[in-house]
């Protein structure tokens, strides 16, 4: 996500923050619970969920194309003993152009 360059006033970025153990849990906390008990097949119950969004968010540098924008998700939750991070991308992937990129070997994903 290093490669987002928000220099021309093209697109944003914010966050959202869940204090949840001992509280009513919003729809959204919810769903986070259940793709993890879904796609992990492990019982849990988020403590603290952050959600971070970057919407419309153009390629670095914006000056050569900020057509292609970009909108994705990062989910970072724990019960505080176990963490997840949820990523995810608008449907059909990233539209940057990676062969215009300064790297051309970019990777959706982390390491």
């Amino acid at each position: 996500w290093d490669n987002a360059d928000f220099s021309k006033g093209i697109g944003t970025t914010f966050y959202q923050e869940f204090h949840t153990l001992n509280t009513a849990k919003p729809p959204f906390v919810r769903d986070v619970e259940a793709k993890i008990r879904r796609y992990l097949r492990s019982s849990y119950s988020a403590a603290w969920t952050l959600k971070i969004t970057w919407e419309k968010a153009p390629a670095y540098a914006a000056r050569t194309d900020t057509r292609r924008t970009n909108t994705y998700q990062a989910v970072l939750t724990t019960d505080g003993f176990k963490s997840y991070v949820l990523m995810l991308y608008q449907e059909g992937g990233m539209q940057w152009d990676y062969t215009r990129l300064a790297a051309t070997n970019a990777l959706i994903g982390y390491t």
